[in-house]
């Protein structure tokens, strides 16, 4: 069983949406180390609150370049579609949000990395949690 979701991963009928969510992803992510910086170091705001406006920030970047790129197939095309569609994916996102800045609290308080690099952990890996529900569920 493990094999052969493996094995659709590399070459199976999502390799290519997985392929697309990550390019978008980490585009999404660079965005999102560049608000955080910006919000933290040049503004001052605490990073818990830094991070949780970048991750909305990029929540909605994410959904304008996965619906028309990642998804495309079953894309949101109507006003109504749409914005239905992006509710959905901020559901998803939002909801990942607690483990992401979870990660990240725990990485800057208690292993004193720098919060942009455990930033960067974060978003790894609450964005496994987002791929499996935004292509079920907003998507799907």
């Amino acid at each position: 069983m493990v094999r052969a979701i493996l094995r659709d991963l590399a070459s199976g009928p999502i390799a290519v949406q997985l392929r697309r969510f990550v390019i978008v992803g980490a585009f999404a992510a660079g965005v999102q180390m560049v608000l955080l910086w910006a919000f933290v170091d040049v503004i001052g705001i605490n990073y818990l609150i830094g991070a949780t406006i970048a991750i909305e920030i990029t929540i909605l970047l994410s959904y304008v370049f996965n619906n028309a790129w990642t998804f495309e197939a079953s894309q949101h095309t109507g006003v109504g579609q749409y914005l239905y569609g992006m509710l959905k994916t901020n559901v998803v996102r939002g909801s990942a949000i607690p483990i992401q800045l979870g990660v990240l609290f725990v990485l800057v308080e208690w292993a004193a990395i720098m919060y942009l690099v455990a930033n960067a952990f974060a978003i790894f890996v609450s964005g496994l949690y987002r791929f499996a529900l935004d292509s079920q569920w907003t998507w799907g």
